[in-house]
């Protein structure tokens, strides 16, 4: 070996593999052929290998070097006396039951919920550990100062660590272990016995300690090389100095490079230009940049090396500045971008961490056919078998709801096998129709065959039964080994995929989905063993954490010039074109991952890596994308939630170019917003339309007469002077809301149980002691809301209402069961107006006074309405007074209404008795009549929200009037319709 380490670097802004392999190609021109199929090439990632093989076979027929991945020193033959790696999710699962033992000892720890959490966190500790080459036996020596307390309860879990890997690491090695292990053996073996062939290392930054050891060993190499993207010869010695602090330094682009000249002993000046290396695009942009992004003790050198900068405008020509108003408006602009570039032939990449800004970037594409290639894929989860999994796996240990259910059997991969599908659909259709509107809010086996029953005998009770079997059971799931866990989903899964009667899975495994669902599925049972026992919901946790490690590319052929790429690929670029988008703090760079275990400076004085370790790669990436030959850089300036802050390269860049007038920056960086600014604009005008459509007005549509209702319940007479559009499209239209898709525990649903519990009181004569009819009502209060409230929390929170409400209300009662007697209840009642207009009741109570007067009653579970606003409004009570006044109660003589009352059973309860002073039952017919022949008149347009109680109120037609392009200032609009 040598002492004059090699070390190569390649300025940003170059094609990394391109100018690799020219520059090798170049030292290699004098070798014979042969000598190249020798070269041993070391790439970071199978990207970079798979372009490298893509470039080679472009060029001229010859032998190729032999290209390995980093990662692939865990598997070298010189491992070969090492047992097989342990597989990651063996390794998770094994810590989890160390955890488990744990809280199971100390329950103060940490919540049971966080236990997988806690495992991969501990999983990746202890890689991490094994990588760097830090023995268990550090973290005690750890110097914790004034955090002895935290320290305590972490050290019980960190010393989990210790007890899997042994004192020495030398137990359960990783894939990360036995790495940093190749390398060490490698690099003794080459003392001695140095290589004979060039070896290689291209494209890494050292991040990871076996990486970086494995670098210098390459580089002291006699035919060793190392060659470093995005390297930046712009940055002078003293600045290189400085980055001799890892706390202070860690999230500078350049800090690895640095970490790496260290451990050769060696500075900047030792790192030479590749042999035929390319000019950067521009040399002028990549010293801006690198000034811009100097280390943030030193940004005074802006001041000092700014004014001597060259001319701004050449050196940001090719540089786009878009900040968009919105996420959506930055996703528009870019396709617009990727669209042109497709149109123009350009080869064009988008760069972000994003995620979310990538799905809405394709959805935009797909308005032109375009389909990017997306280099991450789909995460398995998101696919149709990965979703399909999830769903069944949340059934087990939980009340089957209606939402799961019809999630489920709507799923595309629900009895897709065998045929079945088309009846499969249409059954669940009219299933859903039925528990939307009857019920019960947790369907079993019973009520699934019940509704099949009631219908056409068409196949729909063989589903209802195959259903019933496959579901009837899952919420009494318990605490069981991992093996009966993943057994049981995956039999119910298939079940459920091959539908009744299929012989098959259908469609569940078929596609690159399906496969990858299927491998996922096969390792977890594999290493089931290994899980022990755990609950639904911890199945459900790994399960997702399972399938969150794969990803699916799209089949279908993607666009060769329009590619979605991660900020790793930034090294690997090969476009003419590229967008940086997303570049707002939190997303690049994204937020350090917390560390339960370790702060900064314990994890300074480890050996281990910093939380900033992560900002200087992403700065890195940064660094190299912003120098390609045609750059846009993009962010929105608010989310849904609130406004954003640029990312910190993207505002040193501003800052440094606003505050540098003399080499022109204020109108570069102008120069670079409208040309960023033009792109919106063209988004906007894409998404207006050709023509202003005019907002609607507030309408009252006139019917014909015929058309109108010909009678309307009380309720439905109160409706019609609050909201008439609402009687209009009910009873004219016969448009009414769905049901809701789960039956909640909501007011109307608490009014009618509570009703029953009163109707079923009443049907006995009351107890005179108060305490004991107490004591009734609110056992029978129990057994109503045990039959018709499924939902524990509501029937805690309704059976405290009753118990506040029932001693106002029991003694309310027998004063008045002493003043008459009950006549009915639940009676429904009808009279006819002179014109023909029925109107119609149910009465909730209706008692007869000695001197022959009637009171009508109502339960009232809310608060009961005011005097002034039964006059004006809520009339229900009063017609329903009109009614029994002449005799349209069934069984019921007329009589005359003594008076009116709402039993409120509120917080408080409250009873409010109206005494129907001033002839008010006749005024109140009076009225009737009157509102009856207004709307019997076509020029009565039924005006929407007339007389709402609150602006801020809901109504069920409030989308089909278009409320909102119209308030209830704006004059009604009368409109003729149905002619």
């Amino acid at each position: 070996m040598t002492d004059a380490p090699k070390l190569f670097g390649l300025p940003p802004g170059v094609d990394f593999p391109r100018a690799l392999l020219d520059g090798l190609a170049a030292h290699m021109e004098d070798a014979p052929p042969e000598a190249m199929a020798r070269v041993e090439l070391w790439v970071n990632t199978q990207r970079m290998r798979r372009r490298l093989h893509e470039l080679l076979a472009e060029g001229s027929p010859r032998l190729w070097p032999r290209i390995r991945l980093i990662t692939d020193l865990a598997r070298h033959p010189v491992l070969a006396d090492l047992p097989p790696p342990v597989p990651p999710l063996r390794r998770r699962l094994e810590l989890a039951q160390l955890v488990a033992a744990l809280l199971d000892r100390a329950p103060d720890l940490a919540p049971r919920s966080a236990l997988f959490d806690l495992a991969d966190s501990l999983a990746a500790l202890m890689d991490e550990m094994q990588a760097e080459g830090v023995a268990p036996q550090t973290l005690h020596d750890l110097d914790v100062g004034n955090l002895s307390a935290h320290w305590a309860r972490a050290r019980a879990f960190v010393t989990l660590v210790e007890e899997y890997l042994g004192p020495e690491m030398d137990q359960n090695p990783g894939a990360g272990a036995r790495q940093r292990i190749a390398v060490e053996r490698l690099a003794a073996q080459w003392r001695s016995d140095p290589p004979d062939h060039p070896v290689i290392v291209a494209g890494s930054t050292g991040s990871r300690g076996a990486t970086a050891l494995f670098m210098a060993a390459v580089a002291r190499l006699p035919q060793g090389a190392v060659v470093l993207p995005g390297y930046d010869f712009d940055m002078p010695p003293p600045v290189w100095a400085g980055l001799n602090d890892a706390l202070a330094a860690e999230d500078h682009p350049q800090y690895r490079f640095r970490r790496i000249m260290d451990m050769l002993d060696s500075g900047p000046d030792a790192v030479r230009p590749w042999p035929a290396a390319p000019a950067p695009p521009s040399r002028e942009r990549n010293r801006l940049v690198s000034l811009a992004l100097r280390p943030a003790p030193v940004t005074d050198q802006w001041l000092q090396e700014g004014p001597a900068l060259p001319p701004m405008a050449p050196a940001t020509q090719d540089l786009t500045l878009v900040e968009a108003p919105s996420p959506r408006a930055e996703a528009s602009a870019i396709a617009l971008i990727l669209r042109e570039a497709v149109e123009t032939g350009t080869r064009a990449a988008l760069i972000t961490p994003d995620r979310m800004l990538t799905r809405q970037v394709t959805a935009a594409l797909d308005r032109w056919g375009i389909r990017p290639d997306d280099s991450a894929g789909l995460p398995l989860p998101l696919s149709p078998p990965g979703r399909f999994l999830r769903q069944v796996a949340a059934l087990f240990g939980q009340p089957l709801t209606v939402g799961a259910l019809l999630a489920l059997l709507k799923h595309p991969l629900a009895a897709s096998g065998g045929g079945a599908r088309g009846p499969h659909l249409l059954w669940t259709r009219e299933l859903e129709l039925h528990l939307r509107r009857h019920g019960p809010a947790f369907p079993d086996g019973a009520a699934l065959r019940d509704w099949a029953g009631g219908g056409p005998q068409d196949g729909r009770a063989n589903w209802a039964d195959w259903l019933a079997d496959t579901l009837d059971g899952l919420d009494r799931a318990g605490t069981v080994p991992l093996t009966a866990h993943v057994a049981r989903h995956l039999s119910l899964t298939e079940r459920l995929a091959a539908g009744p009667g299929g012989a098959d899975t259908g469609a569940l495994w078929t596609g690159t989905a399906g496969e990858q669902a299927r491998a996922a599925c096969d390792a977890l049972m594999a290493e089931a063993a290994a899980g022990g026992e755990m609950s639904p919901a911890d199945y459900t946790d790994l399960l997702y954490s399972v399938l969150q490690d794969g990803e699916v590319r799209d089949a279908i052929a993607p666009h060769p010039d329009v590619m979605i790429w991660g900020t790793l690929e930034a090294r690997v670029q090969g476009a003419d074109l590229v967008i940086l988008a997303g570049l707002n703090e939190g997303s690049w760079p994204a937020m350090p991952t917390p560390d339960p275990w370790l702060n900064r400076q314990m994890r300074a004085q480890a050996g281990l890596l910093l939380p900033e370790r992560q900002i200087g790669l992403a700065a890195h990436d940064f660094q190299q994308a912003i120098a390609a030959p045609r750059v846009v850089l993009t962010r929105a300036i608010r989310d849904a939630e609130a406004q954003t802050v640029p990312a910190r390269w993207l505002n040193r860049l501003t800052n440094l170019m606003a505050g540098l007038p003399g080499p022109g920056g204020p109108d570069a960086l102008q120069a670079m917003r409208d040309r960023g600014q033009r792109w919106l604009d063209m988004a906007a005008a894409l998404d207006r339309p050709d023509h202003t459509v005019p907002r609607a007005p507030r309408p009252a549509p006139r019917p014909p007469v015929a058309d109108r209702p010909g009678g309307l319940s009380v309720t439905g007479v109160e409706r019609l002077i609050r909201d008439p559009y609402a009687v209009y499209a009910r009873y004219i239209l016969r448009l009414r809301p769905l049901d809701p898709l789960e039956q909640e525990a909501d007011a109307p649903l608490r009014g009618t149980i509570l009703h029953k519990v009163l109707e079923a009181f009443l049907d006995q004569p009351i107890e005179p002691d108060p305490a004991q009819a107490q004591a009734r009502l609110m056992a029978l209060t129990d057994a109503v809301l045990q039959d018709h409230a499924p939902w524990p929390a509501a029937r805690v929170l309704w059976r405290a209402r009753m118990a506040r409400a029932a001693p106002d209300f029991i003694a309310g009662e027998i004063a008045r069961q002493a003043q008459a007697r009950c006549l009915a209840r639940e009676r429904d009642g009808r009279v006819t107006l002179p014109d023909g207009f029925t109107l119609s009741a149910q009465a909730d109570r209706i008692d007869q006074r000695g001197d022959g007067g009637l009171v009508v009653y109502d339960y009232k579970t809310g608060t009961p309405p005011t005097l002034k606003t039964m006059e004006l409004f809520d009339k229900q009570l009063l017609l329903e007074a009109c009614i029994a006044e002449r005799g349209g109660f069934q069984d019921i003589a007329a009589a005359p209404v003594d008076h009116v009352a709402y039993i409120g059973l509120g917080n408080p309860p409250k009873t409010v008795m109206n005494p129907l002073e001033n002839d008010l039952t006749t005024q109140t017919w009076d009225d009737l009549v009157r509102l009856v022949a207004r709307y019997g008149d076509r020029e009565q347009g039924y005006t929407a929200r007339a007389r709402v109680q609150r602006r801020e109120d809901v109504t069920d037609y409030d989308l089909l009037s278009r409320r909102g392009e119209w308030d209830e200032t704006d004059a009604p609009e009368p409109q003729e319709v149905g002619e």
